[in-house]
């Protein structure tokens, strides 16, 4: 008998939890609002398409997502990694897109079933380095680590591997963007 009488107490306690969340100012990304964030970077996908690998969270009740990239996940399915527009409002995450069996490539991707990954195209405001602006490039090998100053020759977001040449124009490296100005390459 005395297995069952902690039952109550657990109501209790999670009736008392849901209040807390709901104030946090917390609120769940649902499998429409992602659809429609695929729908509207050109890939037609339905609700019930759409799989949460794990529940995610947004400040805002009703936050703009943007699609940040996809891939082919296995015989059926696509990830996508997805944002909001807004900084802060959510972290980063994955979801998976499923189709029928029947479908050997869906049509919704037919114009990405080529590729393996496709980039979604940063916005210009998300740019951290311009084409023609100072940079700093950190050249790094097994026991050597390089500092130069080189020029961008690209525009370029945080992840994203540009073209960026020395001061004086005669060494052209590929770096990948990090924060502020720092870029990073090998050796």
């Amino acid at each position: 008998m005395t297995r069952y009488s902690n039952i109550p107490a657990l109501f209790l306690t999670a009736a008392m939890a849901l209040p807390a969340v709901a104030a946090s100012g917390r609120n769940t990304i649902t499998v429409e609002q992602v659809a429609a964030a695929i729908n509207s970077a050109g890939m037609k996908v339905s609700a019930d398409q759409v799989v949460l690998l794990a529940d995610v969270m947004a400040t805002d009740s009703a936050p703009k997502l943007k699609v940040e990239s996809m891939e082919r996940w296995g015989d059926h399915q696509m990830k996508f990694r997805l944002d909001c527009v807004k900084a802060g409002e959510c972290l980063p995450f994955f979801v998976a897109v499923r189709w029928s069996q029947a479908e050997s490539v869906p049509p919704l991707f037919a114009d990405h079933s080529s590729t393996a990954i496709f980039q979604a195209k940063p916005d210009s405001n998300s740019y951290i380095v311009r084409a023609g602006s100072p940079a700093v490039l950190l050249l790094e090998g097994d026991h050597i680590h390089i500092q130069l100053p080189v020029v961008c020759l690209e525009n370029g977001a945080i992840g994203q591997t540009i073209r960026v040449a020395s001061t004086d124009r005669r060494q052209t490296y590929t770096a990948e963007v990090g924060d502020g100005a720092v870029l990073r390459g090998k050796l």
